[in-house]
């Protein structure tokens, strides 16, 4: 998927505009709002629930719309020239959150139905082209308003006052597959979450579940949340899920699932992310580029059910790269944006800087299994090349039931309860002094090793470490620890560097990176 190209697609607006009367063509004679019928029994997550079992019995299909009219064969310029008219925003009257609704075209052909739940009873917002507008550069007889075909909205994003009073930022967006993104205040989208990721990285090919019904229960005037229902479906499993989320600071989605599989799931992932990785002083594998780094995430954070602190840095691989970290009832993990100044990255477009972090932190007993990593090759920064999630160990069975819930947090860093020195910034690059010897420089906090410094611990997999030593850096803020790693003719090795009381404590987190020939 194009990163800046589509997953940007529906960039924020200057918020503006009045309610106005709906568009004859959106309105119904049953109900002059311009939603469809109303359901009479009151709406939550054992009603969304209930329809997800009911889906997971059927015979899955593929929902996808012909793409008619103004709609068809949209280039990049084109689709982002169709924007949705505000005054018809279904919370026009709400001083706290806005809906905005996303147009099919492009890459989005897959028809999604969106409705609002009004004290507990919901309506469906039919796709209405009558409710968009066209820009004049890309569509000068102004669109057409008519054809509605088999098409469906491709999504939606909402807005809130995040930044400043009375504008009406967008904090959260659901468009393709089952993709959302979130942003807190004074971040920019980066990294996207997903409903589930099945098969990823497998050689039978991943399979896309899509999210293809949502309910936005409207909050009531002051509310500090806003609850988001929907269905995910797909060859293997039909879901229900249940958004809470709160904008701010760090923008909080607490997240409940209920899986009903239609086959045995061995290797469905929960709570994925999904980002890009290019390079950095870490990984600078063949790299052109004025900039010194490239991308919204530069490591995988983890604090294992035995409440240790790991830190993986992320590489752009040659191959497909696989990584499995067995633990227990993890008690959270993400992909991080540490690095926080522009100066890592002088990008004045991207500003990289300002891409938010992702956290997991699952609720109650998630069992054993596994974080898995997937790197993937990439060349450029357009496309999505890293996936984490949670493998359980167990299958899920087919035809049962099972459910899982977890917090997923969006902000500039993840929270650590753990009073462990951090890597700031690693380096990597060819020896100076022998050729086929790889160099590593690892900078931790020095706040803890000011007066009295530690012990550490260097090791490989495979291979050999020489050279290895620690070194303050007071004017910089850090303790540097460096070494050298000798391959000789292996293939592929894990390393791994800690610092240590003399007892063998950790008193840092634990930094792993994979090293390939």
């Amino acid at each position: 998927m194009k990163r800046r190209q589509f997953l940007n697609a529906a960039t924020a607006l200057a918020a503006g505009g009045s309610l106005l009367a709906v568009p004859a063509q959106a309105q119904q004679a049953q109900d002059p709002t311009g939603f469809g019928p109303a359901m009479p029994e009151p709406f939550g997550f054992e009603t969304v629930a209930a329809l997800a079992q009911e889906r997971s019995a059927r015979v899955y299909v593929q929902p996808i719309s012909q793409l008619e009219g103004s709609f068809a064969n949209l280039n990049y310029d084109q689709y982002r020239g169709i924007r949705f008219r505000r005054e018809h925003d279904p919370l026009a009257q709400n001083p706290d959150f806005r809906i905005d609704l996303l147009s099919p075209g492009s890459i989005f052909y897959e028809p999604v139905q969106i409705n609002l739940v009004r004290g507990g009873i919901t309506r469906p917002i039919p796709f209405d082209p009558a409710l968009l507008e066209f820009d004049e550069r890309y569509f000068p007889d102004g669109g057409d308003v008519t054809t509605i075909g088999n098409m469906g909205w491709s999504g939606f994003r909402m807005r809130t006052p995040l930044n400043r009073p009375g504008v009406m930022d967008e904090f959260i967006v659901f468009q393709g597959a089952s993709y959302f993104r979130a942003v807190a205040r004074g971040t920019l989208y980066g990294l996207s979450a997903r409903g589930l990721a099945i098969k990823t990285g497998s050689p039978d090919g991943e399979e896309f579940p899509l999210f293809t019904d949502f309910w936005i229960v409207e909050p009531e005037p002051g509310a500090q949340s806003v609850r988001i229902y929907a269905i995910l479906d797909s060859r293997s499993v039909a879901a229900a899920f249940q958004f809470d989320v709160t904008p701010g600071a760090v923008t909080m989605v607490r997240t409940r699932v209920a899986l009903f599989p239609r086959v045995d799931l061995r290797e469905t992932g929960l709570a994925p992310l999904t980002s890009m990785f290019w390079f950095s002083p870490a990984s600078r594998r063949v790299v052109d580029d004025y900039r010194p780094a490239c991308h919204d995430s530069d490591g995988l954070q983890m604090q294992t059910g035995a409440n240790q602190a790991l830190w993986r840095g992320l590489m752009s691989p040659r191959n497909l790269q696989i990584s499995s970290f067995v633990d227990r009832d993890p008690r959270g993990f993400g992909l991080v944006q540490r690095a926080r100044d522009f100066e890592t990255y002088q990008d004045a477009e991207a500003m990289y800087h300002l891409r938010p972090s992702a956290w997991i932190e699952p609720e109650g007993s998630w069992g054993e299994g596994e974080v898995r990593l997937i790197e993937i090759p990439v060349e450029n920064e357009f496309n999505d090349n890293i996936v984490s999630y949670w493998l359980p160990a167990a299958t899920i069975p087919r035809g049962e039931r099972t459910e899982f819930r977890y917090r997923l947090s969006f902000g500039a860093l993840p929270p650590s309860s753990l009073p462990l020195a951090k890597v700031r910034q690693v380096r990597s690059g060819r020896s100076v002094n022998v050729e086929t010897t790889r160099s590593y420089v690892i900078d931790f906090d020095l706040g803890l090793f000011r007066e009295t410094l530690p012990n550490f611990q260097v090791t490989a997999s495979a291979g050999r470490i020489v050279h290895a030593y620690i070194k303050p850096l007071p004017d910089q803020d850090v303790l540097r620890l460096a070494f050298e790693f000798e391959p000789g003719r292996i293939q592929l090795s894990e390393l791994q560097a800690v610092l240590t009381t003399p007892e063998g404590l950790a008193l840092s987190e634990t930094w792993l990176t994979r090293w390939t020939a």
